[in-house]
């Protein structure tokens, strides 16, 4: 066996989570070794679904233009029932959110991130696969089989399973995986239309029986291109006799996902195309094709010690809604800051419990809207229209009265520790002659960002003066003893917004950067209480609201919520 390596993190599975992993890891300078057994990327159109939230995550990575360039607008849905239309459902949201519904075939963006991560300095180490681990109090020791066919051994701080569904990681871990399975099966297949329905419209039409329940299916997703779709159906009789069973497992009994032995032909496809399609279609250019089953699992926990899993590894759902991408996405963009503070010594495993803690339950909520939407459709969701649409966009993801999150403050229905952070248009800073968004100011940075308002510059210098001496005592060399005094802060930016109510003052006579709320846009959707103070976390979510005044026991309380440090909190020097 070969000698061994070290690196902070290696993870297992170059997909769009393990590249969202990697990249954010890369980010915060973090050492990381991303293996996949596959020789290249797969050519297919699997996930194609981008939601807005994995947008704004993008645009913090500088990340998001390339995506709008290479991407299609998802504009609607047009639902269909026995050949009538029902309903035509328009995803608009609301004209603060920065981005919208957007489809890109999975082989494009794992493109993206793959260059995007290599330009960080790590590229993939294809045809190499996790074959065992173990873990210790110091650290992790994989078994990789590499593309030469040797052995060789692998020390890393941390393990990521971003493996997919019949994870290895996960297996390693002995996590349960319950759920169960679908029935059917289905037909996916990526071809053109010459059809004129709406442009970036998809297509749901199906056949219901007498009895309410649905004998035949067609779902079509637009892709970039002309007239270019992502068709799924039901597979016909004649291709479900050529499997070797009534259900085909995959040998470990988590049906889910591409099966390579049985690929529908053009024919099969424009058969329910001319049964179900709301206009008579030719169908052409198949680029590919595929059989589909779907199954709905999630792990009991999202890791175990220095060992990690983040998407299809943890949680496996219908396709309803384009959910899945976008979740294992953000659960490593969860995931890679806290490790990253884990890495630099800064924070130890209470703090990487709140992956768990955090991440979890929105996997839960997701399996199951997914499996309710598709086995009744989303037009019979029960909320009003707008909580629908921004639930789907996963803007309504949050971490309200988890252990990040400190206590709330100000209105009610303003955002609160735990929400997302939202964008805002209208920012102005004295150099540039134009203005600007919050995701503007945000691009690029690493670390979390303590953002100050108040009408009152005065306020503001005596605030960022307070957070700069706020901090959490760190131990020298790890072991309890004398605070060398105010550290972990080194993460923390701090900038300004003066309300656009203030005297004429400019923000550039402050000691932080500054901007102007000119359009007032801040204050509408932060609903300030006065002078306010809000930590944005690395992952764009608020993990503390306050009233100015408070700034460095606020400060200090956060950062030691979000450090836990576990020898400093053994040691009793902080509480939180």
């Amino acid at each position: 066996m070969a000698h061994t390596h070290t690196t902070d993190v290696l993870i297992a599975g170059a997909g769009p989570v393990g590249l969202s992993a990697a990249s954010e890891l890369r980010r915060h300078g973090v050492r990381c070794r991303l293996v996949d057994r596959l020789p290249a990327r797969l050519p297919y159109a699997k996930a194609v679904g981008i939601q807005p939230r994995t947008l704004e995550i993008w645009d913090r990575m500088g990340l998001a233009h390339a995506v709008l360039e290479a991407a299609v607008a998802m504009r609607g849905q047009l639902i269909y029932v026995n050949g009538r239309e029902q309903a035509r459902i328009d995803l608009a949201l609301p004209p603060e959110v920065p981005y919208g519904f957007a489809a890109l075939p999975q082989y494009e963006t794992e493109r993206l991130l793959e260059e995007y991560v290599a330009g960080l300095g790590t590229a993939i180490e294809r045809e190499t696969e996790l074959l065992s681990f173990t873990q210790d109090a110091d650290g992790v020791t994989a078994r990789l089989s590499t593309a030469s066919g040797a052995d060789e051994e692998v020390r890393a701080r941390y393990l990521i399973g971003c493996d997919g569904a019949h994870s290895i990681v996960r297996k390693g871990l002995a996590l349960t995986y319950e759920g169960g399975a679908f029935p059917e099966e289905y037909m996916l297949a990526d071809v053109e239309a010459d059809w004129d329905l709406p442009h970036g419209y998809g297509v749901r039409s199906s056949h219901r029986t007498d009895d309410g329940s649905t004998d035949d299916l067609l779902v079509c997703i637009p892709l970039p291109g002309a007239r270019r779709y992502r068709m799924s159906m039901l597979v016909p009789p004649e291709l479900t006799a050529l499997a070797t069973d009534g259900a085909p497992a995959r040998g470990d009994g988590d049906a889910h996902g591409l099966e390579g032995d049985r690929a529908p032909e053009l024919a099969h496809i424009q058969a329910v195309v001319d049964r179900l399609a709301p206009r008579p279609t030719a169908l052409s250019r198949m680029r590919w094709s595929s059989i589909f089953r779907i199954s709905h699992r999630i792990v009991d926990r999202y890791g175990d010690g220095r060992v990690f899993v983040a998407g299809d590894a943890a949680h496996i759902h219908p396709p309803t809604g384009a959910q899945g991408m976008n979740t294992g996405i953000q659960d490593a963009c969860n995931l890679a800051w806290k490790l990253a503070l884990a890495v630099r010594g800064e924070a130890g495993p209470a703090l990487l419990a709140s992956y768990d803690a955090e991440r979890r339950p929105v996997g839960e909520e997701v399996v199951g809207r997914t499996v309710r939407h598709a086995t009744q459709g989303i037009e019979t969701d029960h909320d009003d229209p707008r909580t629908v649409m921004l639930r789907e966009a996963q803007l309504l993801v949050g971490y309200r009265g988890g252990p990040l999150s400190g206590s709330p403050y100000g209105p009610a229905d303003a955002p609160q520790p735990g929400d997302r952070a939202p964008d805002c248009a209208g920012l102005t800073a004295p150099i540039a002659t134009y203005s600007l968004r919050l995701l503007d100011v945000l691009r690029g940075r690493t670390g979390h960002v303590l953002l100050l308002y108040a009408s009152d510059t005065a306020d503001l210098a005596e605030a960022a003066e307070a957070a700069g001496s706020a901090g959490v005592p760190r131990m020298s060399n790890g072991s309890p003893g004398t605070p060398d005094g105010p550290a972990l802060r080194a993460g923390l930016q701090t900038i300004a917004v003066l309300a656009r109510e203030a005297a004429p003052t400019t923000p550039d006579t402050l000691t932080v950067p500054g901007y102007r709320d000119a359009a007032g846009e801040f204050a509408r959707l932060y609903r300030p209480d006065g002078p306010t103070g809000f930590v944005i976390r690395p992952d764009g979510q608020l993990g503390a609201r306050f009233p100015l005044s408070a700034t460095a026991a606020a400060v200090s309380g956060y950062l030691a919520r979000s450090h836990m440090t576990a020898h400093l909190t053994s040691a009793g020097a902080v509480s939180s």
